[in-house]
């Protein structure tokens, strides 16, 4: 089933217009911030104000020591050094980024065009106080539940799972003083090579891709 193509584009990044009609817009490298993770920002940003749904929404791939891979949806949670998330570093994932700490990041958004952006590079665990900084934020409900889950791990049933969530609950009524658990943190992906893809109704799609160069990054147009 073809993808449906995204409306065009009413502002591009750093705030230039496009014109309405049959251009949608066309990516170039002057259009776009010298940082890939700032330019990053301005997508989300133009994502969100389009009405995109869960434009934090990212495909993170894993690899095993072995090289067996494997990908999943996770949500994004700051841009800060890198791309951040968290979950149970106990998880699947968290073991392969364990022995194996590269990784690859795909967001997409339909709104308010057709675009991806992949991330490539190395991770690293957050710090405690991030994690913590982060834990504190979540709804009482969530912390529980990920305080009474082992992400990954095999259940007898849902009755099991929902007696855990229970018991953590009777601990814990609320939610109140629950700590964040030691095996529940977060990863950031240190972007070694980064992509902005934008669909053309013409199928000469826009690719720039940004790598380190020096202390900086340089950009260059790759064919669709």
């Amino acid at each position: 089933m073809p993808l449906r193509v995204g409306k065009p584009r009413t502002g591009a990044p750093g705030g230039r217009s496009v014109p309405a009609g049959g251009d949608t817009g066309r990516v170039d490298v002057t259009d776009l911030d010298a940082d890939p993770l700032r330019q990053l920002s301005l997508w989300l940003d133009e994502a969100r104000a389009a009405g995109q749904p869960m434009p934090e929404a990212m495909t993170i791939a894993t690899a095993s020591s072995d090289g067996v891979p494997s990908a999943r949806l996770v949500v994004l949670r700051g841009l800060r050094g890198g791309l951040v998330f968290f979950t149970d570093c106990d998880s699947d994932k968290g073991a392969e980024l364990a022995a194996n700490p590269r990784a690859a990041a795909v967001l997409h958004w339909l709104e308010p065009a057709h675009r991806q952006v992949r991330v490539a590079g190395p991770t690293e665990r957050v710090s405690e106080d991030e994690a913590d900084e982060y834990w504190s934020t979540r709804a009482p409900a969530a912390r529980l539940s990920a305080a009474a889950s082992r992400q990954s791990r095999v259940l007898a049933s849902r009755t099991a799972l929902e007696t855990l969530a229970r018991d953590t609950a009777r601990r814990h009524p609320g939610g109140a003083g629950l700590p964040r658990p030691p095996r529940w943190g977060g990863f950031r992906v240190l972007p070694s090579r980064v992509e902005f893809w934008q669909e053309s109704p013409d199928g000469l799609h826009d690719r720039i891709r940004y790598r380190p160069q020096g202390s900086g990054w340089i950009t260059e147009r790759l064919s669709p």
